[in-house]
C-alpha cells in the first residue's frame, strides 16, 4: 500500500518541508492508530521521525478535516486524498521517501459464517493487490 504525507498548499505560510530533518518544526496531525513516531523508509534505509502534534485523532474523517482545516500535515493512503491532490488543495511531500508498507487483514466467522460474498470479496482483494 502506498502512502504519501500530505501538507496543505499553503505556500506563503508554510515553508516547504525538504529533509526529513524539518518535520519536527511542523504540526502534525497524528491518528492513534499510527502514533508519533512515523519511520520512512528510502532505499536499504529505515529512519525513524518523532512528529510533534497537538491533534491526535481517533477517525480517518478527523484526520482529513484537521489537514484540509491547516491544522497539520499527516501521513495517509494516495486515495484518502486523491480529489484534494488533483486538485491542488493538497499535495505531497518528501515523495522521495516512502512508509513501511501494511499488511491488510480480513477476519470472517468460522465454518459456515461467512458469506460467499464476503469470501469472494477478500479473494478478490487479494489477487487485486498481490498483482
Amino acid at each position: 500500500m502506498a502512502a504519501i504525507l500530505a501538507n496543505v498548499v499553503a505556500d506563503n505560510v508554510h515553508a516547504p518541508i525538504i529533509d526529513l530533518s524539518e518535520l519536527n518544526k511542523h504540526q502534525a496531525v497524528v491518528y492513534l492508530q499510527e502514533g508519533n513516531v512515523w519511520s520512512f523508509q528510502r532505499a536499504s534505509s529505515e529512519l525513524p521521525v518523532t512528529v510533534q502534534s497537538k491533534l491526535r485523532v481517533t477517525a480517518a474523517e478527523g484526520v482529513r478535516a484537521a489537514v484540509l482545516a491547516d491544522v497539520g500535515l499527516t501521513i495517509a493512503s494516495e486515495w484518502m486524498f486523491s480529489p484534494e491532490r488533483r486538485s491542488g488543495a493538497v499535495r505531497a511531500v518528501l515523495s522521495e521517501w516512502s512508509l513501511p508498507p501494511l499488511d491488510p487483514w480480513a477476519v470472517l466467522p468460522t465454518g459456515r459464517g461467512a458469506t460467499a460474498k464476503a469470501r469472494a470479496f477478500v479473494d478478490l482483494f487479494e489477487r487485486t493487490f498481490n498483482a
